[in-house]
């Protein structure tokens, strides 16, 4: 039963001239004052959604991008703002990009946030994207293989530093502790301090491609998974949600259909449909622009994406458009009535499925970000709010 709305921002500011025949991803530049606007826009969003009941209110973390998209470089520090800011909205970390820190260091900025914000932070972890970020802080992407063996060793030594009150750690990439002489012993363990308060630790993950072997690493570690729309309407994202009941099952633990996932929408309410579509079409297309681009719509060819690079072309050309993306799952669009009537039927075929996100495309201005979400915290919230059954203040 669906209780927990979240919305996740990766953090994009105001831009201009958005969709298939706007300004081409890579010709996109703004000022330093301009991208510093993405706090601003943050701010306004986590406060609206506190008033209005939203469980928990995700950033991304990104760096580098001067085109505007993703603009928000620590998370963790954003978080602890926005958690001074608000008194009852989560803040979750959507996602900590664990190759592009020292796992350790992260562990530590976790249990800082943790205990000054008396538990508001949710944990999460991603293996990262954009090849301009990992691999210039230090880390592989391009090899992919290489990537993941280092996420996975990463993610191990951080649970380790959560878990235990003292560890040490050899593996392929980390020595810990460095074997070295201190004040006249030598070291064996470590402790890292603080450690978070709230043990365990509930840890959030994106799940992509739903290999058996990536699934296994997250229910191995508790680890949920927040999977990317489409999963209302069976296909590539149903078989994920039956992946993750087996991989559960290979440890011993049974699950409901849609137990510790989190579906993840993109959303636009309007009077209707067509209105929807209409308003809400060239911020999705803003949105594949960018994404595309990245590899993470795995449908697109070489030549859709070298078509939609140009402004041109693109909006003449066989692309994905936002009816498909609402006849898939993917997207919810139109009157708050045919939104709920979608999650509801969410919830009849996921009944161990408690938590949704709804987001908005990169390129939807913040005055719209805020008109949306006040929308739907009024309209739609409110019929599954009245569903809420208490649960442990630190169950995970």
């Amino acid at each position: 039963m669906i209780t927990k709305f979240d919305s996740l921002f990766a953090g994009h500011v105001d831009i201009e001239n958005v969709g298939y025949g706007g300004v081409a991803v890579n010709d996109r530049r703004y000022s330093n004052e301009h991208l510093a606007t993405v706090f601003d826009k943050a701010e306004g969003m986590a406060k609206l959604m506190d008033r209005l009941g939203y469980h928990a209110f995700w950033m991304a973390e990104h760096h580098f991008q001067h085109e505007g998209y993703e603009c928000i470089p620590n998370v963790l520090m954003a978080a602890v703002h926005l958690a001074h800011l608000t008194r009852n909205l989560k803040i979750g970390c959507g996602f900590n990009i664990t190759p592009m820190w020292h796992p350790l260091r992260l562990a530590e900025d976790y249990a800082t946030a943790d205990i000054l914000t008396g538990g508001r932070i949710i944990f999460g972890v991603g293996r990262g994207y954009h090849t301009r970020e990992v691999e210039t802080l230090g880390s592989p992407l391009l090899d992919q293989p290489a990537n993941r063996e280092l996420f996975e060793e990463q993610v191990d030594l951080i649970f380790k530093a959560f878990n235990n009150e003292s560890f040490s750690h050899d593996g392929k990439h980390y020595t810990i502790p460095a074997r070295v002489p201190y004040r006249g012993y030598d070291l064996k363990e470590l402790t890292v301090v603080p450690r978070p308060l709230r043990l365990p630790v509930e840890c959030w993950q994106p799940i992509q491609g739903g290999t058996a072997r990536a699934m296994d690493f997250m229910a191995k570690h508790g680890i949920k998974g927040l999977i990317g729309g489409g999963s209302a309407e069976g296909g590539a994202m149903h078989r994920v949600v039956l992946g993750w009941q087996e991989a559960h099952a290979r440890i011993g633990k049974q699950l409901e259909m849609g137990e510790r996932l989190c579906f993840g929408f993109h959303f636009y309410l309007a009077k209707n449909r067509e209105q929807g579509i209409r308003e809400a079409g060239k911020f999705y297309e803003e949105n594949m622009k960018m994404f595309g681009e990245l590899r993470l719509v795995r449908a697109l060819s070489d030549e859709q994406i070298e078509i939609m690079r140009d402004p041109r072309r693109a909006p003449h050309a066989k692309l994905p458009r936002i009816e498909d993306a609402i006849a898939n799952g993917g997207v919810l669009c139109g009157s708050p009535e045919q939104v709920i009537e979608h999650l509801k039927s969410l919830e009849r075929r996921y009944p161990g499925l408690d938590h949704v996100s709804v987001s908005l495309s990169v390129g939807v201005p913040k005055s719209v970000c805020l008109e949306q979400l006040e929308w739907f915290g009024k309209e739609v919230l409110p019929e599954f709010q009245k569903a809420k059954v208490a649960e442990p203040a630190f169950a995970n």
